[in-house]
């Protein structure tokens, strides 16, 4: 493997979850693509690489769900040991940190039906083990897992319960040195080929078979198990080529000692896992929308119509500027949010390095950022893909073409780990969780923003004209007031009863993605600048570009519940301050989109990777 040469990598400074809704980001503190370590650019180059040379190549024997291709794919990224990332040396992995598994999924996420078979298995499929399971466990498990000898699946969701996971059906007896397992799990990711299922199932009494008295636990289960049966496999709408089917459990006995973690707990087993796989699926979703615009540029510039190629169209720019300016903000996204894990992780006391209740902790506190990686990636992906099958036009309707099957297969993201819909509920949950708490000063923020918004406005001049970010880094303050005001005047108007209201829930949902999207990539960009980076320029034009959109979802959104929690003259007070708040001079968005994508356009994919 070639080592380019890299700068020298930057220690992220440790954050608390949030707070970027309250301060300024340090630039310099942040972590970013370009902060990359030499393994890291390494182990990104050997992933694109097997994903270029090895996926692709076999993607209709993968589509037509030949599983004998798919598993061996898998076994040999295992002996390339990208499967063993997550895992403790002491278990045959790498124990590598959250960046590099991060550029793993993003790098391997060419084709959506191998990329959710791998994820599956090294996140979901994995951590549980590595997180919750005994030594023995570990031992007999984990370097199978970590080879890629063994496969893996998670086995949560069922017919009536999916977002819903604590009302599950699958119900487990004590019965001697075995638990009794029945039910049956739906829509499981690797249940045609996985050889090793973590499932989870309520603990009854049989003396007492009052439901409520069930406790959701977790087990660890064979394939070979007697009463384990796979289901069909199901025909889906994208990534057909990966394996989802029902798990079948028919008074299935497990041995007591593959219960995993504590009796009872499973809850925390199955909702800390999540996180995890959240950037994850927000990294992925990264990568696959950088190569669906590689395929529409190369597409764009070879397809031609009226005596010239169509990437020369003003409104074909568009779409790749958009596409492109999208794929630099979620990276600064996640790369930020996964810096600030790694972060939180090497500052554990070296006692409890291995203590993985205090390992959830750190990646806990970041619970918020990672569900917004897994909306905002999910809707970027779909953004691109659509953007993508348009460039190609009749064609991208075509199966022949790439751009068909990267539409079906991006959908399932805003499914995946939670519903989108489930994931705006926890951002803005959460964060008022913490706020009332204590966690994060997040009430007394508001408070000190009210104040600040009925006095008369001040017209001092803050702006640095030699900035040329000065106007977004106005906005950017104007768009936290704006999510603060209306974070504020949502909780005066319905206080505990909050998170009845979903559709306000959503809304500041939405504000809070756009706040993080736009503080992330404004951040990057002015570190690039202060370090005289050949990428400044266009990570600024980028950041400009998205500015506009950014602050147009958030003007939309805070418009919202303001016109649902005010009325009268209380709506008329409200709706001034707003308007001081969304207040700015317009950005030249038809020249910045057709900066950004003549540099693609020359270079032929993104430039920033």
């Amino acid at each position: 493997m070639s080592t380019p040469v890299a700068p020298t990598p930057v220690a992220p400074t440790p954050v608390t979850g949030g707070s970027f809704l309250l301060q300024e980001a340090d630039p310099a503190g942040i972590f970013t693509p370009e902060d990359f370590s030499d393994e890291q650019r390494q182990i990104a180059d050997t992933t694109a690489d097997f994903a270029a040379n090895e996926i692709l190549p076999a993607a209709a024997e993968i589509e037509a769900k030949n599983f004998d291709v798919t598993c061996a794919l898998l076994r040999k990224a295992g002996e390339l040991g990208l499967m063993a990332v997550d895992v403790p040396e002491e278990y045959g992995g790498l124990a590598m940190d959250k960046v590099t598994s991060a550029i793993i999924a993003d790098r391997m996420s060419v084709l959506g039906s191998f990329s959710v078979a791998f994820s599956a298995h090294t996140g979901i499929g994995t951590l549980p083990l590595v997180w919750y399971g005994t030594p023995a466990q570990k031992t007999k498990y984990l370097p199978r897992l970590a080879s890629g000898a063994w496969l893996s699946s998670y086995a949560l969701s069922e017919a009536t319960s999916g977002s819903d996971a604590m009302n599950m059906s699958a119900r487990a007896v004590r019965d001697g040195d075995h638990y009794v397992l029945n039910g049956e799990k739906m829509w499981i990711t690797n249940a045609g080929f996985s050889n090793l299922f973590t499932i989870f199932a309520k603990i009854a009494d049989p003396a007492d078979p009052d439901p409520s008295k069930t406790r959701m636990s977790a087990f660890l289960v064979e394939r070979t198990t007697p009463g384990l049966s796979i289901g069909p496999e199901e025909h889906k709408l994208g990534i057909r080529g990966a394996s989802t089917c029902p798990v079948i459990l028919n008074d299935c006995r497990v041995p007591v000692e593959n219960l995993l973690g504590e009796a009872g707990k499973g809850h925390h087993i199955a909702f800390n896992i999540l996180n995890i796989g959240r950037f994850k699926l927000g990294a992925a979703c990264v990568g696959g929308a950088r190569n669906s615009l590689a395929n529409a540029v190369s597409y764009a510039k070879e397809r031609r119509a009226f005596g010239k190629a169509i990437a020369e169209f003003g409104l074909i720019q568009q779409k790749i500027s958009d596409s492109a300016t999208r794929i630099y903000v979620g990276e600064s996204m996640a790369y930020r949010t996964i810096g600030a894990i790694d972060a939180a992780l090497e500052a554990i006391p070296e006692a409890q390095a291995n203590d993985s209740r205090e390992i959830q902790k750190r990646i806990e506190e970041f619970a918020v950022e990672c569900s917004i990686l897994k909306v905002w990636g999910s809707e970027m992906l779909d953004a691109v893909v659509d953007h993508t099958l348009q460039i190609y036009a009749g064609y991208g309707y075509v199966e022949e073409y790439p751009a068909e099957r990267a539409y079906r297969d991006s959908r399932i993201n805003r499914i995946f780990e939670g519903t989108n819909e489930i994931n705006r509920l926890i951002i803005t949950g959460f964060l008022m969780k913490r706020a009332l708490s204590g966690q994060l000063p997040l009430l007394a923020a508001i408070k000190d923003l009210m104040d600040e918004l009925m006095s008369p406005p001040s017209f001092s001049g803050t702006e640095d004209n030699d900035d040329p970010l000065a106007r977004e880094v106005q906005m950017l303050a104007n768009a936290k007031k704006l999510a603060l005001f209306a974070a504020g005047s949502a909780s005066q108007k319905y206080m505990n009863g909050l998170g009845e209201q979903q559709e306000i829930m959503g809304a500041l949902a939405d504000i809070i993605c756009e706040v993080y999207a736009f503080d992330s990539a404004l951040a990057r960009a002015r570190k690039l600048a202060a370090s005289a980076s050949p990428h400044a320029q266009l990570a600024a034009q980028m950041t400009q570009l998205y500015a506009v959109s950014a602050f147009h979802i958030i003007e939309v959104a805070a418009r919202q519940v303001i016109a649902a929690v005010a009325e009268g003259d209380m709506l008329r007070t409200q709706l001034a301050i707003f308007r001081r708040l969304v207040k700015h001079e317009p950005a030249d968005t038809v020249a910045l989109s057709r900066a950004v994508a003549k540099a693609v356009i020359d270079h032929g994919r993104y430039t920033m990777a």
